[in-house]
């Protein structure tokens, strides 16, 4: 059966709340990168802080969410919609520290940098950015950091990716709590208080079989709270397309398609998303010349 995002909210509607398991999508992501495991736990994470986000949006829209930051693994990238579908990416999937003293904490890797969170609205020309500082290069913290400082929205994020002994993924999910401007000081503490009692990792509870609603209790200990509907299924979604694919190519410049048309030869191109692979024909590859020359001439 499909995972959804489970959605809540605290009977005073002070507090929204949503719970995932991602699990399928975020092995899905590494089966189609195949991802070592610092990648595979940045990208999970960022896709399943993606997933959060975007159920509180409405239908149609999406949020995008960049990591940018001057540590080895460089970037991360990941997008959700209201609806469930979900996608992540790093440039470097193939990354490997020298070693895992440090296990699997991201902060060193990330490094410093800049978290820029981008929502597409349906009927709306261009997105809305929004850009902060990276507080820790962790993911789940950089989020509660962009939600207080872009939206004043005080918030709870917990993100977990768990490997097995080989480095693949097991079990992955997250829990967003977001705490509505105006609300009693007093109930703050209390979330906080059960914050800091709260001691499991959410990624293996989820391996030894917890629902999402069992990683949203701790956090609610004493607040009572409602779900909310949220039939959407969660899955591993790119919108990727010949004709986007023959528009990356563009990218790569005058000389550089001339050359693939020199080998006489099909180009051959893998979508880094999805894996999916495209075939561009040497006869559309002239047409993808003239019309680069056409343009180098304006």
């Amino acid at each position: 059966m499909k995972k959804t995002v489970h959605r809540f909210v605290s009977d005073d509607f002070t507090l929204r709340i949503a719970a995932v398991d991602s699990t399928a999508v975020v092995a899905e992501m590494q089966r189609l990168q195949k991802t070592y495991p610092l990648p595979t736990v940045a990208v999970g994470r960022a896709m399943t802080g993606a997933l959060l986000m975007a159920s509180h949006l409405k239908e149609g829209q999406q949020v995008g969410l960049y990591f940018k930051g001057s540590g080895p693994l460089a970037a991360v990238y990941a997008e959700a919609n209201f609806e469930g579908q979900v996608r992540g990416y790093s440039p470097v999937p193939l990354y490997e520290p020298p070693n895992y003293d440090k296990g699997l904490s991201l902060k060193d890797y990330m490094g410093e940098g800049l978290l820029t969170v981008t929502r597409h609205l349906p009927f709306q020309k261009q997105p809305h950015n929004g850009t902060v500082e990276m507080v820790s290069g962790e993911i789940g913290d950089d989020i509660a950091h962009y939600l207080i400082q872009s939206h004043q929205i005080r918030s709870l994020v917990s993100l977990g990716v768990y490997l097995d002994t080989y480095g693949q993924v097991k079990a992955s999910g997250g829990v967003i709590v977001e705490v509505m401007p105006g609300v009693e000081e007093s109930l703050v503490d209390q979330i906080q208080k059960n914050a800091e009692d709260f001691k499991e990792n959410i990624s293996k509870m989820l391996l030894d079989g917890a629902q999402p609603i069992d990683l949203v209790k701790p956090y609610l200990r004493g607040i009572s709270f409602s779900q909310l509907e949220h039939n959407h299924p969660v899955t591993y979604y790119c919108p990727c397309t010949k004709d986007r694919v023959v528009r990356a190519l563009e990218t790569l410049g005058l000389s550089e398609i001339e050359d693939m048309i020199s080998k006489n030869e099909a180009a051959e191109v893998v979508c880094q998303m999805c894996g999916r692979p495209y075939e561009v024909p040497v006869s559309e590859l002239l047409e993808l010349k003239e019309k680069l020359h056409k343009d180098s001439l304006h």
